[in-house]
């Protein structure tokens, strides 16, 4: 079984880093997505709703938003969790290959 820094082979964890930006770039791009959204839905808040039914979709949409918002956080704690582990293994790899 290989080793996380890419099997010992020369420039491998640079491009286990390099495969992982694209990923990072689109744990951002969703995140940007989801808060559009959010912001759609503060809109729909802010309207005066007269009757029972309306009140209710409103209260309901809060509840979507919310729902939403822990998806942006998690969003935005996985981005972090995957740049800085591509940090981590150019970091390692570095390391490794002084010469002490």
């Amino acid at each position: 079984m290989g080793n996380v820094l890419g099997d010992g082979l020369p420039g491998a964890a640079e491009h286990v880093a390099a495969d992982l930006l694209p990923l990072v770039n689109r744990l951002a791009r969703c995140g940007a997505r989801v808060e559009e959204a959010l912001a759609g839905l503060r809109d729909i808040q802010m309207l005066d709703w007269q009757s029972p039914a309306g009140r209710a979709y409103r209260d309901t949409v809060g509840r979507q938003g919310a729902a939403l918002r822990h998806a942006v956080d998690a969003l935005e704690m996985a981005r972090a969790a995957v740049a800085r582990h591509a940090e981590h293994t150019v970091a390692a790899a570095a390391s490794a290959c002084r010469v002490p």
